[in-house]
């Protein structure tokens, strides 16, 4: 890890999306069979810069963090296929959204959503985590907009677009944001 993101998952602000979450995703990751070597590093790649830049009231973090993860490659002398791929990646995290047949966007968008099918105990921490990082948005104004994102996921035909983890945390994460949805109102 770069001097760069050390400080950036450190940041005082953060309570979820913090070195724990990366160190999570690359667990996920490193149970994933059947990728080659360049695909599980530019994947290692997009999982560790994917939230190098959160900032709860900005709206271009992914962009932000794209960038940044464009510029330290360089200085590890990533080729620029890589880095492209890795920003394309990272940029995918932005709406969680992936065409089919891009495995990898696939793979990272599911291990980034992971969270989602947690055991409730873990997700109800996600969220609470979540909300103390929007802890500038009044109540009023949180639930309405939480309940718009939390709909949105349970009106996805597909949650994951990686079929295995759709097969293993869909159910869970719909029982999750159920859950919470109805806690908000």
């Amino acid at each position: 890890m770069t001097p760069n993101l050390e400080a950036a998952y450190a940041q005082p602000h953060r309570r979820y999306h913090t070195r724990a979450h990366i160190e999570q995703c690359l667990a996920l990751l490193d149970q994933v069979p059947d990728l080659t070597d360049t695909e599980r590093q530019i994947l290692t790649y997009a999982i560790w810069w994917h939230d190098a830049v959160y900032d709860p009231t900005a709206s271009d973090n992914e962009a932000r963090s794209a960038q940044m993860a464009k510029a330290d490659l360089r200085d590890f002398e990533v080729s620029i296929h890589a880095r492209e791929e890795v920003a394309r990646l990272i940029m995918l995290t932005a709406g969680h959204e992936v065409e089919e047949e891009d495995r990898l966007g696939e793979l990272l968008v599911s291990i980034d959503l992971a969270i989602l099918g947690a055991p409730a105990d873990r997700y109800d921490a996600y969220a609470l985590a979540v909300r103390e990082e929007y802890a500038h948005v009044p109540d009023d104004l949180w639930r309405k907009g939480r309940a718009g994102v939390l709909q949105r996921f349970l009106d996805a035909q597909v949650i994951f677009p990686d079929p295995a983890f759709a097969e293993w945390l869909d159910a869970q994460a719909r029982d999750n944001l159920t859950r919470e949805l109805a806690s908000l109102s």
